[in-house]
């Protein structure tokens, strides 16, 4: 399918090509809307103003909150309607619908809709205040009028190409329901530790070695890394730890927290006889071909290491201004057009009837302002990644039913009905328990499958065995949308709390600075509360499957709103959120144990640290700049190690590799674009996960290189002769760790020579570490070259990596023929710097720009100085949005 569409829009490019200019304007101008002049726009109550600047970026002048909600609909609309189209039919379950039979289209569809999402955004709708709804159906009544103007192919190349090969019929009216599903994607994307959950399962089911599950699953290093919320004595600690690394002194290596109780009651597993209770029959059927189902679910927000972001504010007291700066730079997946859509919502006089008058990262096809400034506080938000999803194992009987608490109950069932284009109907038969719908329905191997060490007197697996159910906190109605337009109003830290006992899911963390001076920090969501069942072989913490069957381990409610953290204007005067823990896990176990390894978070900590010890006042500038740290966290970690290797154990290549060695010699350990030592390093670091962990694990677990590796390493390093060193593949010898990390040296060294060149001063990063924005229909695999050059954006040589501040994240678990695959997959979707002295002094970069079509010159106008670290000025003000103006749209009712 794919392919023909491919085809087809290559011959409609050639045939534009041999045309000329009259073709070309008819298939790739005619989406293009006006930004200028006068539009109707039926059901406005009075004229709204949409003021653009050179790059396209709308603000909204309404004089009340209706209207401007309804231009909003409008503008997003005519810019990015084909992206607000695949976004409601991706969150519906309905992809086929749109694209056709696409086997890849169809599996997302099926998980889709076992998961419910649309259902449940319907449910959504009577929770939500009235003023929210109001809000809703204002942006759909907006969206609605431009549709009844336009036909589909003149408000997307795309329908023009789909139109080649499936039916593209007139376009159905927008729904507010439809804005409310995009939550459910966002939810999805950002939930926390579905993956090591499933992974840790699996991962026993290879190994059975419960110690070897926990090493590649290791504690937080908080002897190092601080949490978002750190004590006076972590800090203490942490300042002291410091001191003797910077004079050489032996590191500790435990990784551990002084203050942390011991495994059996922090969740670690420790060393346990599994035997005869481990359930591991059938485990990775279970696990792993979970795992693949519901990475199948197509994620527009991005997935994987790299999902994650920076986030930090300062108060004023170490400022130039006097007054605070906030930075944020959600890292997420790269795409054409990018994720984002900036855009001001202004009331011309701000109260009860329009109380808006704010600026910032909007999501076409929703609403409001995600992420942003007003005239009276500027927030930022980062991936909490709380635990608030389970999975459970539900012991099956053939007559249908499942055991709970020593009784059968019959299992709920629904049938869904998945239109193709094209194609005939798909009939799909959901089922659900007490804990959630079945996931492994959706791929009939995970069937009859366990995969996790079970306590002991549980059921035997039977004829029919364990399905797989998930519990997610997204699949309860929410009041999430009242949040966005609550936190769009807010004005003080009283405002943004209320506002976060609203934002349920995702779980997001809150960093705000006020005009009035004050920081803070507000953790947000819903939360489940785990009961501590203690006759289990592995925690009941949420960080394994549970067994689904035995009620002590259902969830017991949630955290109240008033139960989460906060803080405002900490003594430190900052305060980082960088998708390490709020509160070291040991001592608040109650958000679980999954969380990024805090290496960006205190490379954060550490410049800031640094500028105001030094009594340097800090800037908007220097915000910007720490956005842009380059330093390789596993390098530093790693590198000494490499240098101190006896390499003559390399026989014959000890020469060939030496010499790329003596790069790490005067190394800073900055993954700048430029260095021939981050790509040698890249490599190795790839080449060592591949020869440690590969044989020992399924291909779906297979390292992605991030945080949590880097501290399993470490850990490692310094157990030379852990079973992880081990190749299982030869049988006559047990590898050690030196063995491995010479053998990653050599790897490396052969690759790069293949790749860029025999010599390794020649050697730079940035020729492999690459990005391509890519458009989500027309832009990727089996797409012809025409195809791909024309709706995605340029390849952009790019510094950075996972884990790394300036977060250009790659996946040292993707390979191609024989050869890693250093492909960008994760980036700093945008950048902003909010400047609370002077709005008008904040900056801001998407990563592309702000349109959705491919022959507006706002498709991409921003890319370029994205991957080069610059910004824009961020206009707030009447003044300054009338000055940096290019275009003014008046809509008339």
């Amino acid at each position: 399918m794919v392919r023909r569409i491919a085809l087809a829009i290559s011959a409609v490019l050639v045939v534009a090509l041999v045309a000329g200019a009259v073709t070309t304007a008819l298939f790739v101008r005619r989406p293009l809307p006006e930004h200028d002049g006068e539009q109707q726009v039926p059901g406005l109550g009075a004229a709204v103003e949409v003021i653009r600047d050179e790059r396209g970026i709308p603000h909204i002048y309404a004089d009340t909150a209706v209207d401007l909600f309804m231009a909003q609909g409008y503008v997003h609309a005519q810019d990015r309607f084909f992206e607000m189209d695949y976004r409601r039919h991706l969150t519906a379950g309905r992809l086929a619908e749109l694209v056709g039979d696409v086997e890849t289209a169809i599996t997302a569809d099926q998980v889709i809709r076992t998961m419910g999402w649309r259902r449940v955004a319907e449910q959504e709708w009577d929770l939500l205040e009235p003023q929210s709804r109001t809000y809703l159906t204002a942006y759909a009544d907006g969206v609605n009028a431009y549709i009844s103007e336009h036909s589909p192919t003149s408000m997307g190349l795309e329908y023009t190409v789909l139109g080649l090969d499936v039916e593209v019929d007139d376009i159905e009216p927008w729904d507010p329901i439809d804005s409310l599903a995009w939550l459910k994607a966002m939810a999805w994307d950002l939930v926390g530790n579905y993956s090591d959950e499933l992974e840790r399962a699996a991962a026993y089911g290879q190994t059975g070695d419960l110690d070897m599950v926990e090493a590649i699953f290791p504690d937080y290093p908080s002897a190092q890394n601080l949490p978002i919320l750190p004590t006076t004595r972590e800090v203490d600690a942490q300042a002291e730890r410091a001191a003797e690394l910077a004079n050489a002194a032996a590191p500790d290596a435990s990784g551990g927290d002084a203050d942390a109780a011991p495994a059996e009651q922090t969740g670690g597993a420790g060393t346990r006889d599994a035997s005869g209770t481990d359930g591991r029959t059938g485990a990775l059927a279970a696990m792993e071909t979970t795992l693949d189902a519901l990475t199948a679910v197509p994620a527009p927000l991005g997935a994987g290491e790299g999902v994650g972001s920076n986030s930090w504010v300062v108060s004023g007291d170490h400022t130039a201004t006097g007054a605070p700066l906030l930075a944020n730079d959600p890292h997420l997946g790269p795409s054409a057009p990018g994720i984002w859509y900036q855009a001001g919502l202004h009331c011309r006089s701000t109260g009860p009837e329009c109380p808006f008058d704010v600026s910032g990262f909007t999501f076409a096809g929703m609403p409001g302002v995600i992420i942003g400034q007003n005239a009276d506080l500027a927030w930022g938000l980062t991936n909490l990644t709380a635990d608030t999803s389970d999975f459970f194992l539900e012991r099956l009987y053939p007559d249908g039913s499942y055991l709970y608490d020593g009784a059968r109950y019959p299992i709920t069932e629904r049938t869904e009905t998945i239109e193709v284009n094209g194609g005939e109907p798909i009939e799909l038969t959901v089922r659900s328990t007490e804990h959630g719908p079945i996931i492994s329905d959706v791929l009939a191997s995970t069937r009859g499958a366990g995969g996790v060490p079970l306590p002991e007197n549980s059921p035997p697996a039977g004829l029919s065995g364990f399905a797989v159910a998930l519990s997610w906190t997204a699949l309860t109605p929410g009041r999430t949308m009242d949040a966005v337009f609550a936190i769009d109003r807010a004005a003080d830290a009283e405002d943004i709390a209320a506002a976060a006992a609203l934002f349920e899911v995702p779980t997001q963390n809150i960093v705000f600075a006020t005009a009035e001076g004050d920081i803070g920090y507000q953790a947000p969501g819903r939360i489940p509360v785990r009961a501590a069942v203690g006759d289990g072989v592995v925690p009941a913490d949420g960080s394994w499957p549970r067994p689904g069957w035995d009620p002590r381990y259902d969830w017991q409610g949630f955290l109240d709103p008033d139960e989460l953290p906060a803080a405002l204007n900490p003594e430190s005067g900052y305060i980082v959120a960088a998708n390490q823990p709020v509160l070291t896990p040991s001592r608040y176990p109650d958000f679980g144990t999954d969380f990024a390894y805090g290496y960006r978070a205190q490379a954060i900590r550490d410049e800031l640290s640094a500028v105001v010890e030094a009594g340097e006042p800090l800037t908007a500038e220097h915000m910007s700049e720490i956005q842009l740290n380059e330093v390789n966290p596993a390098a530093e970690m790693l590198v000494p190690a490499l240098l101190e290797l006896d390499t003559s154990g390399l026989e014959g290549s000890e020469e060939f590799v030496v010499e790329a060695v003596e790069l790490f010699e005067d190394w800073d350990y900055v993954n700048d674009a430029d260095s021939a030592a981050a790509a040698y390093f890249s490599s190795v670091w790839t080449n060592l996960l591949r020869l440690t962990f590969w044989d020992q694990v399924a291909e779906v677990q297979r390292p992605s290189g991030g945080s949590r590796w880097i501290e399993s390493v470490r850990l490692l390093l310094e157990d030379e002769d852990n079973p992880w060193w081990d190749d299982r593949a030869t049988l006559n010898e047990v590898e050690q760790r030196d063995k491995i990390l010479l053998q990653a040296l050599a790897d490396a060294r052969t690759q790069l020579t293949v790749s860029l060149g025999k010599n390794p001063q020649d050697w730079r990063w940035g020729r492999v570490h690459l990005l391509t924005p890519t458009h989500p229909v027309l832009g990727g695999d089996g797409v012809p070259g025409v195809v791909a050059d024309y709706m995605n954006l340029s390849t952009a040589e790019l510094g950075g990596g996972p884990s790394i501040v300036n977060a250009n994240g790659w996946s040292t678990a993707v390979w191609n023929d024989g050869y890693p695959d250093f492909s960008v997959t994760a980036v700093p979707s945008m950048r902003m710097v909010a400047d609370l002295a002077d709005l008008d002094a904040s900056t801001w970069v998407n990563l592309t720009g702000n349109s959705g079509h491919p022959g507006s010159a706002h498709y991409d106008d921003q890319y370029e100085a994205w991957a080069t670290g610059e910004t824009f000025a961020w206009p707030f003000s009447r003044q300054a949005v009338e000055e940096s103006g290019s275009s003014t749209l008046t809509l008339q009712p």
